[in-house]
């Protein structure tokens, strides 16, 4: 199962999803612990900034933690099980959560920006679309998003752990490089080290190993319900979209810097698939067509052979009903796919900017929306 690294390979990531347990963030519950989370903010800040001797990264931070604080701010010294109760504890929380957080990297010259998620969101199309193109207009400002999921509103339990799947979400919503999941444990064992002395660290695997999520069990801490194994299920979802996921021990000094620049530390779950390819392949995959836009000749030359994106200038006719975000095909005059991939317009709105340049869009919709009508990066050839 354990193989050796390509020393390249975490030195090459440019876009990275840090998630950070309740334990750590809380001191095992104690209420938040500013001096650990200064730490971690401390090397995001760098990563972002790259001032590690490397270009600047795109860094992303889960934080569990606000039901913890919450806890110790209401004075609660036993997790409740009232989804009221739990609720009303991550409203507290979250504003102990959001303060250290924006506080301690300001102080590094980062500045934060908070992102409050649901799965829902993260289910419904334009809600996903929405939330991408925010997180990726913050990094473009160099700013570092700190995520957490909307505890205050979900109305399906709060479960620590679930944090692990929210970052392999965003991990998959933003096409990282690399989940790096900190935990108060060295790692993933072959078996529970706290009770055989014969565990082994597993160094590195393949993300998605049957053998994984057998060997990963047992609870967490009594601040948080998940385990290892939502770790090795957050990786598994994340190498889908071609992120692959390290899991280290938080407290280790410098863990973030080290890992970046090319340390073995911790478990190092590979993707198999290459985040390009994992997500074209989605796109070509898709059966559910919701309709397509008519090319004209100029237009499909630069798509099927300068790899260009699809501009509205270029499109002659709209076909079907469909909404942002969905799979549409690019047709040539006489009907035939040359091409799918996502539309940024609805068809509504497409049937508008038909062989309109991009400069009017905002004239035309009343905002100003993306240029191109289908991104290269969202387009695969079909023929």
């Amino acid at each position: 199962m354990n193989t050796k690294t390509t020393p390249d390979l975490l030195q090459g990531v440019r876009r990275v999803v840090i998630k950070l347990g309740s334990s750590l963030v809380t001191n095992d519950g104690h209420g938040l612990d500013g001096a650990a989370i200064g730490r971690w903010a401390r090397q995001a800040a760098m990563l972002a900034r790259g001032t590690t001797g490397q270009p600047p990264r795109d860094v992303v931070l889960v934080s569990s933690g606000a039901v913890a604080e919450g806890m110790q701010r209401l004075g609660w010294p036993v997790r409740p099980r009232a989804l009221g109760q739990l609720q009303a504890a991550a409203a507290v929380g979250q504003m102990g959560l959001a303060q250290v957080y924006e506080s301690t990297l300001r102080k590094h010259g980062v500045t934060s920006a908070q992102v409050l998620l649901t799965h829902a969101d993260l289910a419904d199309r334009e809600r996903y679309l929405n939330a991408r193109t925010t997180l990726l207009t913050l990094f473009e400002h160099g700013v570092v998003p700190v995520i957490n999921e909307n505890d205050t509103v979900v109305n399906d339990g709060i479960k620590v752990g679930d944090n692990d799947t929210l970052a392999a979400l965003v991990a998959n919503l933003i096409e990282a490089d690399l989940l790096v999941i900190l935990t108060d444990q060295l790692g993933l064992f072959t078996a529970d080290p706290r009770s055989d002395p014969q565990a082994e660290l597993v160094q590195e695997a393949r993300a998605g190993e049957p053998l994984l999520e057998r060997i990963a069990g047992g609870a967490g801490t009594h601040i948080g319900t998940g385990g290892m194994l939502t770790k090795v299920l957050a990786a598994k979802r994340a190498a889908g979209s071609g992120a692959s996921t390290v899991i280290a021990p938080g407290r280790e000094p410098d863990v973030l810097l080290r890992l970046l620049g090319g340390e073995r530390i911790g478990t190092l779950l590979l993707a198999t698939t290459h985040k390009m390819r994992a997500r074209k392949q989605w796109i070509a995959d898709h059966l559910q067509l919701r309709g397509a836009v008519v090319a004209d000749a100029g237009a499909i030359a630069k798509v099927e052979h300068e790899g260009k994106s699809l501009l509205p200038v270029g499109m002659t006719a709209v076909h079907g009903v469909f909404s942002r975000g969905d799979v549409v095909a690019i047709q040539d005059g006489a009907g035939r796919e040359l091409a799918r991939g996502l539309a940024n317009y609805s068809s509504t709105e497409a049937r508008l900017l038909c062989r309109k340049p991009s400069s009017q869009i905002e004239a035309l919709l009343g905002y100003q929306g993306e240029a191109e009508m289908i991104h290269r990066d969202n387009l695969v050839l079909t023929r």
